[in-house]
């Protein structure tokens, strides 16, 4: 018998069977070197396991840490398991939950599927049998009023809308439900012979157990086949239940107690004329033979067949329950109880092999508290001693809190098993004899995955190869690197695999995606990421993203995520479903910066260059500036000004100032004194707030009374310049704070804007002592009590009675300040600075004696120049004379001719009459001729002005235009003449004077 470890095999979902070495460890030391004694006996004539057996994991270990498994029931795509809560778990293969079912308020008794899987029964303690359907909302519910203890579906129960199913229970009826036009009708198969404890359907055949025995009924005929008696002696069904399992469609399995009895039903035909066949009557077209029966040392807790032979799930009772008889009932064994074995029995009840299992919590079950339960599968596989491929049947051991999986070992194993032996020769038989088709494979066989193999199946391998003197072929390597990585895989040596990856798979983009999510079902693909292919061949774009997202899970592997960003195309995945998998971790504690840094460049690939901002900032990468320019993010820096200015707060400064439509002077300030406890946010509002003032004096007002504390502390010497050039800050406060810096000329200036000037003039005589300084500060008020304020306090100072006298001159009689000065108070160099002070006086006066002279020379001259202007006179004519003067060349001379002390002015506008001429009195707008108008608003006809001041000679001009009204010539523009009366002597042409003014007329 093996004592098996649970062979330390992960399964899919990486759930390993626990070895149960610590309660063999708890045994006393006699038992120990008993058992060792045993083992090294057994070692000389171990056989070779039939089964190897891994724990079930995924959900069952969380579903069963709260409740306890009942029974089970196996269809072709998933598992059905039941629980005492009344619950009905639906699984997949690996024990992952599908889907659930609350069915019942007690113990679930039994599950039964449809030959399809589309629907599942169940019956409960609660008297209610139960079917659902697992694709759809489907859902029916029959009340039988007594606990149910055994139910079975029709076969064909989702291709028939009969909806057929048998169900029985402790009332000791066996219902026959069947769906009628008039709705769901019961009817009773058989009654009467106490509670039935399970019932099987197979094809037409439904077999049942009670307390009598085993009854086969046939719907085809609708009559009952066979009746089997009860074993003799067997424990009340209660306390053991039998077990029925149909082995196809012929073959009827019993165990009961101790007994197993295997019954073959056959349909009865005879002989007919030309060899054909004719069919008797119905009462007798079934006979039932029993094929084999023989008796057990121990309680049978579960049956199925195993191609020609049958597993056993094996109860081993106490010694006091004795070896050969058992009771009806069992003792309490609750605490002393063995393992649970495997055995695998001929028909003839010869033993091919036992396990014992370590379930957990074996010490305390009971023989009732085991179910075995197989996979369906057609026909029988077994032969030569070994499964056809996809054929091998599966074997679910089920206790209160642990499902087992039990299947055939395979040829792999078998060699492997006999290598771990030292059978050389038989292993070498075998691989001879064709068993391992290993030389048989193609690239495609080579990468089945087949998990349990042994580093010494690599070796043998090898030495096959190496006694035949045959080269190791690429289909070769790839077959034993498979089994190589394997074994690695199996002792958990993931990083060596993944060494030897690039060197095992080579080229094939196939194998490389699925040892890829072969690492990730591990959870150790962040191992295998380094060596996987990016080209030559190029993987699908899952197996890539399934990589990325399995470095992100942990941190110890961000910094690989990182690099392998960075150094992987980004064509050959999608960035998204990896942001996705990472961004749940933000604001979490497994958010590292280097997966921030990650993140960041996916956001990048995945043109989210918002995103990837605000990620390179909170990281302060010195790029980032560049990287705002290159993707045009000025909108996105709103909410990242405190992590801009503390990385570079030169660049961050123009960039804020040049954006400030974008984000407002209060939010930058308001965000960096939110950031007051990461950086010297004060500075960083100097800077800003400065730059601010000077490009826009008042966009910043209301942060003026900030800035002026700011100043202060950071960049004294521009706090004077701001207070002048601001308005927007409160006096007060800008006062305090020189005061507690101590800046006596910024405490002046402001005195001096409060109107504080004693109080001003006080801090720069006694605390600056520079009578400069006040000197100007006095002259700039204007104000002679301040200077009478200067006097008094400087005469208590020698010094500055002296600097006073300097400074003087120009702003107030230095007598005034010598006769206040008191009778013999000593001022130093008193000599020189009276000197000074009269030589300075002097010059003084010597200038404004020059600037007087300067100043009526220019007054003379001005005058002069008016009375020239004043002289001259404005001669007025319209276009058209103006016209006729260009086009004659007469005219022309005739115009140079006219005393060039007049000024033209051409009439644009017509007059609406009131001006005279001054010589005849005749309106203006009268005559048709010229007007002269002179400064003394004297005007006259030329002709008139003409003949009164010269003696005409020639031709007079005619045809003038109508002249317009002095009123209106105020309009024209006037032509400066500056010419002197020198020029108009010199020119030879005769002066034009106002004949009624006495002063023109000299």
């Amino acid at each position: 018998m093996n004592h098996l470890t649970m062979a330390p095999i992960p399964s899919e979902n990486g759930v390993e069977g626990d070895d149960e070495r610590e309660e063999e460890e708890d045994d006393s030391e006699e038992d120990e070197e008993e058992e060792d004694v045993v083992e090294e006996e057994e070692e000389e004539e171990e056989e070779e396991p039939r089964l190897k057996y891994q724990r079930m994991g995924g959900s069952i270990p969380t579903l069963l840490s709260s409740d306890a498994a009942c029974c089970i029931a196996i269809a072709e795509r998933m598992i059905a398991l039941g629980t005492h809560d009344g619950t009905v778990h639906i699984l997949d293969f690996l024990g992952n939950q599908v889907k659930e079912f609350r069915a019942h308020n007690a113990t679930v008794n039994d599950l039964s599927f449809d030959i399809e899987g589309e629907y599942i029964g169940s019956c409960s303690d609660d008297g209610y049998v139960v079917i659902n359907s697992l694709f759809t909302d489907e859902k029916m519910k029959f009340e039988y009023h007594r606990p149910m203890k055994a139910i079975a579906l029709d076969p064909d129960y989702a291709k028939k809308t009969s909806r057929r199913f048998v169900a029985g229970g402790l009332a000791g009826h066996l219902f026959f439900n069947t769906k009628r036009w008039l709705g769901y009708k019961d009817q009773v198969l058989h009654s009467g012979e106490g509670p039935i404890h399970a019932v099987k359907w197979r094809a037409s055949l439904i077999a049942w157990a009670n307390d009598a025995g085993v009854k086969v009924y046939d719907t085809a005929n609708d009559q009952r086949i066979t009746f089997i008696e009860r074993p003799r002696g067997s424990p009340r069904p209660e306390i053991l239940v039998p077990h029925l399992v149909w082995q196809d469609d012929s073959l009827l399995v019993i165990g009961w107690g101790t007994s197993v009895k295997i019954a073959s039903i056959r349909a009865n035909q005879y002989n007919g004329t030309n060899g054909t066949y004719r069919n008797v009557s119905k009462s007798s077209m079934n006979q039932v033979d029993i094929v084999a029966s023989f008796q057990t040392s121990y309680f049978i807790s579960g049956i199925a067949p195993f191609g020609d032979s049958l597993v056993v799930l094996a109860y081993i009772p106490g010694e006091e329950d004795g070896e050969k008889e058992f009771s009806s009932t069992i003792p309490s064994r609750q605490g002393n109880a063995q393992r649970p074995e495997v055995r695998i029995v001929t028909w003839n009840n010869d033993e091919l092999a036992t396990d014992a299992l370590p379930v957990h919590g074996f010490e305390h079950y009971k023989a009732k508290d085991y179910t075995l339960a197989h996979a369906p599968f057609s026909g029988s596989s077994y032969a030569g001693g070994q499964w056809a491929a996809g054929d091998e049947p599966l074997y679910y051991i089920v206790s209160p809190k642990d499902v087992v999986i039990a299947k055939p070992r395979d040829t792999e194993d078998h060699i492997s098993w006999l290598l771990q032996h030292g059978w050389h020769e038989k292993a070498l038989a075998a691989v001879e004899a064709g068993q391992g088709r290993s030389e048989l494979l193609d690239e495609e066989e080579v990468q089945i995955d087949d998990s349990n193999n042994e580093v010494v199946l690599f070796i043998f391998i090898l030495l096959v190869c190496h006694l035949y003197d045959s080269p190791v072929t690429n289909v070769w390597l790839k077959f034993v690197g498979s089994r190589y990585l394997d074994h690695l895989i199996v002792e958990r040596k993931y990083a060596e695999a993944a060494s030897l990856c690039p060197k095992l798979l080579r080229g094939s983009a196939s194998a490389w995606e699925r040892w890829v999510f072969h690492f990730a079902h591990l959870r150790q693909l962040p191992v295998l990421v380094p060596y996987m292919p990016t080209e030559n061949p190029r993987l699908r774009d899952t197996a890539y993203e399934v990589a990325l997202v399995a470095l992100a899970t942990s941190p110890s592997f961000h910094k690989d995520l990182l690099s392998t960003v960075k150094s992987w195309p980004p064509v050959i995945y999608s960035a998204l479903p990896v942001i996705s998998a990472i961004e749940p971790q933000l604001n979490t504690s497994s958010m590292t910066d280097t997966l921030k840094e990650a993140l960041a460049e996916l956001y990048v690939i995945d043109t989210q260059y918002e995103k990837a901002f605000a990620l390179y900032a909170d990281l302060m990468k010195p790029d980032i500036f560049d990287f705002i320019e290159k993707h045009n993010l000025q909108d996105a820096i709103r909410e990242k000004v405190a992590q801009l200015m503390i990385l570079d707060c030169k660049r961050a400064v123009p960039l804020l100032i040049q954006h400030r439509d974008f984000i407002t002077p209060s939010e930058v300030v308001s965000q960096l004194l939110d950031a007051s406890k990461k950086c010297d946010s004060k500075y960083f509002l100097h800077l800003y707030l400065h730059a601010l003032f000077e490009v826009s004096p008042h966009a910043g007002k209301d942060f003026h009374d900030m800035q002026v504390e700011l100043y202060a502390d950071y960049d004294p010497k521009m706090l004077l310049p701001f207070l002048r050039s601001s308005q927007h800050y409160m006096l007060e406060k800008a006062y305090e704070i020189c005061i507690k810096r101590d800046l006596l000329k910024e405490q002046v200036f402001i005195l001096g804007r409060m109107g504080n000037t004693k109080q001003a003039l006080a801090v720069i005589i006694n605390q600056l002592g520079d009578i400069e300084e006040a000197v100007e500060f006095v002259n700039m008020q204007h104000d002679d009590e301040l200077w009478e304020e200067l006097i008094r306090q400087c005469l208590n100072k020698p010094e500055m009675v002296g600097v006073l006298l300097e400074h003087t001159v120009g702003n107030l009689d230095p007598l005034y300040i010598v006769n206040m000065v008191p009778n013999g108070l000593e001022i130093p160099r008193l000599r020189d600075r009276l000197v000074k002070i009269i030589t300075d006086y002097r010059t003084e006066t010597s200038l404004r004696h020059g600037c007087n002279d300067i100043l009526k020379a220019d007054c003379v001259n001005l005058l002069i120049k008016y009375y020239k202007e004043a002289r001259h006179a404005i001669y007025l004519r319209n276009e058209e004379d103006e016209a006729r003067v260009k086009r004659s060349d007469s005219r022309a001379s005739q115009a140079t001719e006219r005393p060039m002390s007049m000024k033209t002015m051409e009439v644009k506008s017509k007059t609406r009459g009131g001006g005279r001429c001054c010589m005849c009195f005749d309106p203006f707008s009268i005559q048709n001729v010229s007007v002269i108008v002179f400064f003394c608003c004297h005007a006259y006809h030329l002709n008139c002005l003409m003949d009164s001041t010269y003696s005409v000679s020639g031709k007079q001009g005619k045809g003038a235009a109508p002249q317009q009204p002095v009123s209106d010539y105020d309009e024209y523009d006037n032509d400066d003449d500056d010419d002197d009366d020198e020029d108009d002597a010199s020119s030879g042409v005769p002066r034009m004077r106002c004949i009624l003014c006495t002063t023109a007329a000299g």
